[in-house]
């Protein structure tokens, strides 16, 4: 049996203990294959008899307007991504409208879409998704479920967060963080993906880069992956944010451990020695 099995039996298991339908948090950084996995159990689960549905935190980004206007405010969200891009009322929306709808009911939900290849690049809704009825609802994400930290957690700050400017940076998308809890008060269980050295996302983006280009599409050079991935780990560094969940069992309730192949390596429940 694949881990793809495995999770999607244990998925239908804990939606049917609910009584009603379950909402799934995937955590992974760059390169971690949450949505890949996300879709596979997603089908798994279809193929059960299950009506499963897969929503990303990138389909809650703002609007290009009001990502546009926001960077006027702060020239330094040069991409979208980072805390404070999201719409957080329209994820609220779309979580509770299934949380709160009865087993087998037939009230049809509307699931954000966003568009990455609109202007430009840039991104912007698009025409959202109907779906009759959702069961289970993996929602996945670069930092769905990660909560703020102390802040004496920024005396001793880990590169590329180097300079005063990038510690005031990392400070303020902390506490926007804040603005996201509501919506992680929504899951019912979250998983993480965890690579064994959160520096594989950058070889990671880089051969995903290489491979588009090789198909004909135009993609970053190597320079301008890393500056990009960087920007992230300025924002949410994943020794800051992600290192402390994988022992709380308080908020995860399942690691995946990554390896630099993108196999799967342990399997675990935080907080128990024995793997799943």
């Amino acid at each position: 049996m694949t881990i793809y099995q495995q999770l999607a039996l244990q998925m239908a298991e804990q939606h049917q203990n609910l009584g009603r339908p379950l909402i799934q948090g995937i955590l992974g950084g760059q390169g971690t294959g949450k949505t890949t996995l996300a879709r596979g159990v997603s089908s798994i689960l279809g193929e059960m008899g299950y009506h499963a549905a897969c929503l990303s935190l990138d389909d809650l980004y703002k609007t290009y307007r009001d990502r546009m206007f926001l960077q006027q405010q702060d020239p330094r969200l040069i991409w979208r991504g980072p805390p404070g891009t999201h719409d957080i009322n329209l994820g609220l929306n779309v979580l509770d409208q299934i949380r709160n709808s009865q087993a087998n009911s037939q009230t049809p939900v509307s699931i954000p879409r966003f568009d990455k290849s609109l202007h430009n690049g840039a991104g912007d809704r698009t025409k959202p998704e109907t779906i009759p009825h959702v069961d289970i609802l993996l929602f996945e994400g670069w930092f769905v479920g990660v909560r703020p930290i102390e802040d004496a957690a920024f005396n001793h700050l880990p590169p590329p967060i180097i300079t005063a400017l990038d510690k005031a940076f990392a400070c303020d998308m902390n506490q926007q963080l804040n603005e996201y809890l509501p919506l992680w008060e929504r899951l019912d269980h979250l998983i993480l993906l965890y690579p064994q050295d959160y520096r594989y996302s950058v070889q990671w983006r880089k051969q995903a880069e290489h491979d588009m280009k090789a198909s004909g599409k135009r993609g970053m050079t190597d320079m301008q992956i890393e500056e990009f991935v960087n920007y992230f780990w300025r924002a949410l560094h994943p020794e800051l944010f992600l290192k402390p969940l994988v022992n709380s069992s308080t908020y995860v309730n399942l690691v995946i451990e990554i390896n630099a192949d993108h196999s799967f390596g342990k399997i675990y429940q935080p907080g128990k020695s024995s793997s799943v």
